[in-house]
C-alpha cells in the first residue's frame, strides 16, 4: 500500500466541493493526458485508473470550449461568453470516468488553446482573465489563493523525501504568449501554417512566469516533470511548438543549465498523437541542450485512429495517432543516480504503443 500523508491535501475539481485526495509521501507513477473532447465518451479513464497512478496531470485542451453548436452543426470559433467555458467544464466534470479519476488520485492541470477559449490564441484573447477564473474555479483553487492573482495558470508541486523528490511544473503557454508568425503567402512548405519568428521580443511565457520558473528550477529535486501544452523539442511540422519562438526555447535550455536543474523531462500535448522525442545536440538556431532533453507527447484521449504524417527528426520509436495517455514510472534506487525512468504511451485497451527507459544519471548538467 502506498504511503500517504493525510495531513497534506490537494483540492480536487469544484465538481466535488470540499472533496480532497491525500498526497503520497513519495510518488513513482505519474499519468498524464491532453486533448479530451468533453461531448464524446471517454472510456480511456478506465485504463488510466488501472495503472494506479499517484498523480494525474491534465496538460491542455482538457475540454473544447471553442467548439460550439450553431444550428445543429459544430463550428470552431473564439468563445465570447465565459458561460460557454463553464458549460464545457461542467460537461467534463459529468464524465463518469473523470469522476472516477478524481476519486483515485490528485489531479493537477494547465490549459491549451481550446480550454483557454480560442484556437491558437495567446495574450491577445480578450476573455483570458475570465477564462482564468473559470479554470481555477473548476480545478478547486481556494478563493484566497495567490495563484488566482498571477498572470496565468502556471503552478508547481514537489513530492517525496530527499532521494525521491519529484517536482511537477505546469507551464502556461497561453496567457502571456505573443503572436505567432505565419508563413508568407505562397511560401508555405510545412504542413502547418507557422514559421519561427526572428523577433526576439516575442515571448511564450512572459517575464513574470520566466522569473517564477527560474526560482522553481533552483528548488531541490531529483526528477523534474515540466508540463508544456505545446511540444518543446519537435518543431518541423509547422503547427504550434516552442520552435516557433527559437530564442525562447534557447532561453529555456540555458535556464535549465544555469540553475543546474537535473532530472528534467518535458510532458507535452496538443498534437493529437503520441511520440517520444529527444534533443541531444546544438541546434542551428543556437539552442544547446544542457543534457538530453526528452519530450514525451501524449495527446488525444478520445481520438479516432489516423496515419501520422508529421515530420520529426527528433522522434525516438513509433508515433501513433489514436486514443492514448502517458505514464511516467520512476524506479527509485540508491544511489539516486542509478534510478531509471520509464516513459510509456498506452492505448485504449491498455496496449503499449511506445516506450523509452532513461537513466537519471544522464539527466544532469555536466560540470
Amino acid at each position: 500500500m502506498k504511503r500517504m500523508l493525510t495531513a497534506v491535501l490537494i483540492l480536487a475539481s469544484a465538481c466535488s466541493p470540499g472533496w480532497a485526495q491525500p498526497v503520497p509521501a513519495a510518488i513513482d507513477v505519474i499519468a498524464f493526458g491532453s486533448c479530451a473532447k468533453e461531448r464524446e465518451p471517454q472510456p480511456i479513464w478506465t485504463e488510466i485508473v488501472a495503472q494506479q497512478p499517484d498523480l494525474f496531470l491534465f496538460i491542455g485542451d482538457n475540454m473544447y470550449a471553442d467548439f460550439q453548436d450553431e444550428n445543429g452543426k459544430m463550428v470552431m470559433k473564439p468563445v465570447t461568453d465565459v458561460r460557454r467555458i463553464e458549460e464545457a467544464y461542467a460537461a467534463l466534470g459529468a464524465q463518469d470516468g473523470f469522476r472516477r479519476m478524481q476519486r483515485t488520485c490528485p489531479i493537477l492541470a494547465t490549459w491549451d488553446d481550446h480550454d483557454f477559449g480560442a484556437n491558437d490564441a495567446g495574450k491577445e484573447y480578450p476573455l483570458k482573465d475570465a477564462a482564468k477564473t473559470a479554470f481555477w474555479n473548476f480545478w478547486g483553487e481556494p478563493p484566497t489563493s495567490r495563484r488566482r492573482e498571477q498572470p496565468g495558470v502556471y503552478q508547481s508541486r514537489t513530492y517525496g523525501p530527499v532521494g525521491q523528490r519529484v517536482q511537477v511544473i505546469l507551464l502556461d503557454t497561453r496567457f502571456n504568449r505573443d503572436a505567432l508568425e505565419f508563413a508568407p503567402e505562397g511560401a508555405r512548405k510545412r504542413r502547418g501554417p507557422f514559421v519561427p519568428t526572428s523577433d526576439t521580443t516575442r515571448t511564450v511565457l512572459g517575464e513574470t512566469q520566466w522569473q517564477w520558473l527560474e526560482k522553481e528550477l533552483k528548488e531541490p529535486a531529483d526528477v523534474r516533470l515540466i508540463a508544456s501544452s505545446i511540444q518543446v523539442v519537435a518543431d518541423e511540422h509547422g503547427f504550434e511548438t516552442w520552435g516557433n519562438f527559437p530564442h525562447e526555447r534557447k532561453r529555456l535550455y540555458e535556464l535549465i543549465g544555469k540553475t543546474w536543474a537535473s532530472g528534467v523531462i518535458f510532458l507535452t500535448g496538443d498534437r493529437h498523437l503520441t511520440e517520444i522525442s529527444v534533443d541531444r545536440r546544438p541546434r542551428e538556431d543556437g539552442a544547446v541542450p544542457p543534457y538530453e532533453m526528452w519530450d514525451f507527447t501524449s495527446s488525444g484521449m478520445n481520438e479516432r485512429p489516423q496515419v501520422v504524417t508529421d515530420p520529426n527528426s527528433y522522434r525516438v520509436g513509433p508515433a501513433r495517432r489514436e486514443t492514448t495517455f502517458g505514464v511516467v514510472r520512476v524506479q527509485w534506487t540508491k544511489p539516486v543516480e542509478n534510478t531509471q525512468i520509464e516513459l510509456v504511451g498506452y492505448g485504449d485497451r491498455g496496449q503499449i504503443i511506445t516506450q523509452q527507459t532513461i537513466f537519471l544519471d544522464a539527466l544532469r548538467v555536466k560540470k
